[in-house]
């Protein structure tokens, strides 16, 4: 499958410069590629792999066009339009649809023909599948679950009883949504189990990376709001709501009850501690540590970047005296004041 660069340009209201008649086949980095292949130019550290790149095409901005030594697809996001040509080239594949033989269903669900359940799957009772939905082999779906249109369950994942998924999802190999959330009362140097008995609301346009977890609500449900994209390895708590559009890097946990807000950044293997609120618009970076609410749009970080040994060791000894230095310098501030 091809494209030629006039119809990149058709499609996505790109410019070229060159000849648009080049027949596009395919993506490669810019040190990679070959003829045939489109590339692009975003990061000025890469500049002299653009200088001698064999790419057919490269994608960059306005700014760079004098630098490209081959054909151009000029526009102010060149990441953007690359990402947009990649999937142009690499069209989702189309499963089946029907059930594999060895799918076991249960009575009362509601699958649409052209919807497509895979090898192994067990699909619980009163379960609701729409049109054009893929569920791939060995997946686990409980009963009362709703899946949306064209929405993408990969291999392996389960999604536990009464959670709703929308349309256009993608879940990756591993997940799983609406397990029990961590709730448990002391009694006497031991635990009671408290019940969980929400569960998950999905919006449409999200996407959950491999091995992520999302608990099903104690009372209320959980909620990750439209166009949502979740990495790997991602832990959400009971009640947590995200809202729409944010952007949730691995590793990243979220405890119980916490609301962020939409359109959020938040990097990889932040912890952000239960109750609390974090507006719109907020970035986080990675390995930082919320304990309160943000209350402001903004950049946020917290914790130490990495160091020598020896210098670390040293600041980290200084980190334990700093109480007993403020409380020094706010002695001798008085003694000043008091001459």
């Amino acid at each position: 499958m091809g494209i030629s660069l006039a119809g990149i340009a058709q499609q996505l209201d790109c410019k070229i410069v060159g000849d648009e008649s080049c027949l596009i086949t395919g993506v490669a980095t810019l040190q990679s590629a070959e003829a045939g292949q489109i590339t692009f130019f975003a990061n000025p550290r890469y500049r002299r792999y653009l200088l001698s790149t064999k790419a057919s095409a490269v994608i960059l901005h306005p700014d760079e066009q004098k630098a490209c030594p081959v054909n151009a697809v000029i526009t102010s996001n060149p990441y953007l339009i690359y990402a947009k040509v990649a999937s142009l080239l690499n069209p989702v594949a189309t499963a089946q649809a029907g059930c594999h033989p060895s799918a076991v269903i249960q009575q009362g669900c509601n699958i649409d023909p052209s919807a497509s359940i895979g090898a192994n799957c067990s699909i619980g009772a009163n379960t609701s599948i729409a049109a054009g939905a893929q569920i791939g082999p060995g997946c686990v779906i409980g009963d009362n679950v709703t899946i949306g249109a064209e929405t993408r369950l990969m291999a392996n994942i389960t999604v536990c009883d009464a959670v709703t998924i929308g349309a256009r999802v993608l879940i990756q190999p591993g997940a799983v949504i609406g397990s029990d959330g961590f709730g448990f009362a002391p009694d006497q140097g031991k635990w009671v189990k408290v019940p969980q008995l929400g569960s998950v609301m999905i919006g449409d346009d999200v996407e959950i990376g491999a091995n992520t977890t999302i608990d099903r609500g104690a009372l209320e449900d959980t909620v990750i709001e439209e166009g949502v994209i979740l990495d790997n390895q991602i832990q959400i708590a009971h009640n947590v709501r995200i809202g729409a559009y944010t952007a949730i890097a691995g590793a990243t946990a979220i405890a119980g009850s916490a609301t962020i807000g939409k359109r959020c950044q938040i990097g990889g293997a932040v912890g952000i501690v239960g109750h609390l609120e974090i507006v719109d618009d907020v970035h986080i970076t990675a390995m930082s540590l919320v304990t309160g609410n943000i209350k402001q749009p903004g950049l946020y970080s917290s914790g130490t970047p990495l160091a020598g040994n020896k210098e670390w060791r040293k600041n980290a000894a200084r980190f334990g005296q700093l109480d007993n230095l403020a409380r020094r310098l706010k002695s001798l501030e008085k003694k000043l004041e008091n001459k």
